[in-house]
């Protein structure tokens, strides 16, 4: 970079974006073990012992592990080199459950970058959901963003935005995203304005068109959510699609600490996303 120096923040946001891409492929595969930030007891299967789950994750060695501030340094005091980046979640809510309360909210932690600063994070990620009936709930996600983004700017730290597109709750109950593209794309493309460094989107239901939600994202890295749990099949599958349309990697978490293999699924779906493996060479580390 011309004219940067150490100390300038946006070297040092290259520099925590280069821990997280891995450097050969320029993708991503970030596991996401954030779930009991949201307090959903459903969200807690596979993951009820953190530390283990964190443990056992590791040793598959992804590129990074998603966590919350309270659970961060069970990965950071891990006594090995070359361990997963951290992407801090910041920001906890109440949007997930199959009957919600009568209040929504979206808040983040407190002094969010530099919790992540000193937790050695390699990024930052926030929501920007967009429920059916809830505009309170965008709203308050933008604000999220817009108090972020410039201490992110400051402390050179890369902003992940998470833009999710939920169903209506009557019809889905919970936490069911919307894979209509015409719903993803224009959200997709609100997170990039707002400044975000990363994106982590949803698939959509046509996977053959994520090409549109990588095009809208203009040259902003689009990391592709796991979504609901899939048979091994099914999600290997996918993963090849997605990054056969451009995606720069991906942010599984069911699909990952609720499979009875999570560190053999996790080498698979590395496989796939760094070395080109096809599904059916990548479901033989399940075997």
């Amino acid at each position: 970079m011309i004219g940067a120096t150490f100390s300038d923040p946006f070297f040092m946001k290259t520099a925590r974006l280069n821990r997280l891409f891995n450097p050969a492929t320029g993708r991503c595969f970030d596991v996401a073990l954030d779930h009991g930030f949201f307090n959903e007891p459903s969200f807690l299967a596979g993951i009820e012992n953190l530390p283990a789950a964190i443990a056992t994750v590791a040793a598959a060695a992804p590129d990074a592990i998603q966590l919350t501030v309270g659970q961060a340094p069970h990965l950071q005091k891990l006594p090995v080199r070359g361990k997963p980046a951290l992407v801090l979640r910041t920001d906890v809510a109440n949007v997930y459950g199959t009957q919600l309360p009568r209040t929504l909210f979206s808040r983040l932690i407190a002094d969010a970058v530099l919790q992540g600063v000193r937790l050695d994070a390699a990024c930052v990620v926030v929501n920007l959901f967009r429920i059916p009936e809830q505009p309170e709930v965008t709203d308050q996600c933008i604000q999220n963003i817009c108090a972020l983004k410039p201490l992110c700017d400051h402390f050179g730290m890369p902003l992940m935005i998470e833009p999710l597109v939920f169903q209506p709750n009557a019809k889905a109950g919970g936490y069911m995203v919307d894979g209509d593209p015409t719903k993803i794309i224009p959200l997709v493309r609100q997170a990039v304005e707002l400044g975000a460094d990363i994106i982590k989107a949803d698939p959509t239901d046509d996977v053959s068109i994520y090409h549109k939600v990588i095009e809208t994202a203009g040259g902003i890295p689009v990391l592709v959510r796991g979504g609901s749990k899939a048979p091994e099949a099914e999600i290997l599958a996918r993963t090849a699609a997605l990054i056969a349309q451009g995606a720069a990697g991906i942010v599984y978490g069911r699909n990952i600490i609720q499979h009875p293999k999570p560190a053999a699924i996790t080498r698979a779906l590395m496989a796939v996303v760094h070395d080109g493996a096809t599904p059916a060479d990548a479901l033989k580390f399940l075997a």
